[in-house]
């Protein structure tokens, strides 16, 4: 590389390489002693634990400025704290604990792509089903068009179902969309995807927190949601079964107290069947639309949802007297005041008023034989 490479980076490259993915350990000795105070450590006295010891091992095989060079090849390139791309709402992973021994702000990211990342702080992740449905995929590329009409980014996982309608509503509104991978970010995962995927890499972004070349392990997975999380101001989750990891990734957006919402879907289906807990048991909000999701995103007064409401009749503008009268006023055959005060309950003088009132404004009509419904109220 022709430019000097601080240290910490280097340090940082050689830890992303030899520790897994959001292992809880080394992201918060990085954390509290600095990458390069860790990496000088396991080199030095590597036998503390095990777990040191397999990463000392590990380290001692990774020349980082040469990964370096070597992933700037490929058009990668990887982001740390030190760099003014670093998303700095990744940090607040810090304080929102472990899920399933997963957690802690990475240690840095691999990224293809030329989207810079800390312009993601605005956006959306749109996550759900492998297996979604018609309906799921349709609502989530329209959610995702919505959002990105309004400029807001799309972040997903680029896996089947819900994460490849996501990415697919928001390129075609010509947003940005950003695909963030358990495995490296020079595979293809899944391989039926990698039309996407290099898609994203050519113009948005493909990020991942593990080395190029690492593979997709189930593990790898839990610890990327958690970036999916951070990276976005709202999480929206399109149909997730019970044990789905759609759900991890929303409650790691509720740990950092991000927005998180849930569409819901059929009550027999079982696709839906965690989005609804979740609704119900508090915490996730209930949307139907982009235009749900941008009311919760926007700041104060922004993107405001009409309440929905059936069709406005002329009659709905009467007052409460007004319209006692006209319900007593029968549809067909003409009836007389004395008959129409009977039935609304009030005073034959004040129907007389409020009928000649109504008839001026075409809800009822005088006839030879009494008066009946006009056409302003039929």
């Amino acid at each position: 590389m022709t430019t000097e490479v601080s240290h910490d980076r280097l340090a940082r490259v050689a830890l992303s390489i030899a520790a897994e993915p959001g292992d809880l350990v080394f992201n918060g000795l990085v954390s509290e002693l600095g990458a390069g105070e860790v990496v000088h450590t396991l080199t030095e006295n590597p036998d503390h634990s095990d777990l040191l010891s397999v990463v000392a091992a590990r380290l001692r095989d990774v020349d980082p400025a040469r990964e370096l060079e070597r992933a700037a090849r490929r058009g990668i390139r990887f982001v740390t704290p030190e760099d003014t791309e670093w998303p700095r709402r990744l940090e607040d992973l810090a304080s929102a604990g472990a899920l399933n021994d997963r957690g802690g702000t990475p240690i840095g990211l691999w990224a293809r792509g030329p989207l810079r990342l800390d312009t993601l702080g605005t956006g959306v992740a749109i996550v759900g089903a492998r297996s979604a449905s018609s309906y799921g995929t349709e609502v989530a590329a329209a959610m995702a068009g919505t959002l990105g009409h309004h400029g807001r980014a799309v972040v997903s996982g680029a896996a089947a179902g819900i994460d490849y309608a996501a990415h697919r509503g928001a390129l075609s509104a010509g947003t940005p969309t950003v695909a963030v991978l358990a495995c490296g970010v020079d595979r293809a995962y899944p391989a039926d995807h990698r039309p996407l995927l290099e898609h994203l890499a050519e113009s948005h972004a493909v990020v991942s927190e593990a080395p190029p070349g690492a593979a997709p392990h189930r593990v790898r997975f839990l610890a990327r949601n958690r970036l999916i999380a951070a990276l976005t101001t709202g999480t929206v989750v399109v149909e997730a079964a019970a044990r789905s990891g759609s759900l991890n990734t929303l409650n790691w957006a509720l740990r950092m107290h991000r927005v998180a919402m849930g569409v819901p879907g059929p009550v027999t289906a079982a696709t839906s069947e965690g989005v609804h807990h979740q609704i119900r048991t508090g915490g996730t909000t209930l949307v139907t639309s982009g235009q749900d999701v941008l009311e919760l995103i926007g700041g104060a007064g922004e993107h405001l949802v009409d309440e929905p409401r059936g069709p406005v009749r002329a009659r709905d503008t009467l007052r409460v007297r007004d319209q006692q009268v006209l319900d007593a006023v029968p549809v067909g055959s003409p009836a007389g005041p004395d008959s129409i005060a009977l039935v609304a309950g009030l005073a034959v003088t004040e129907v007389y008023r409020t009928l000649h009132r109504l008839a001026e404004a075409g809800f009822v009509e005088q006839t030879r034989l009494g008066w009946r419904l006009g056409e302003a109220a039929r």
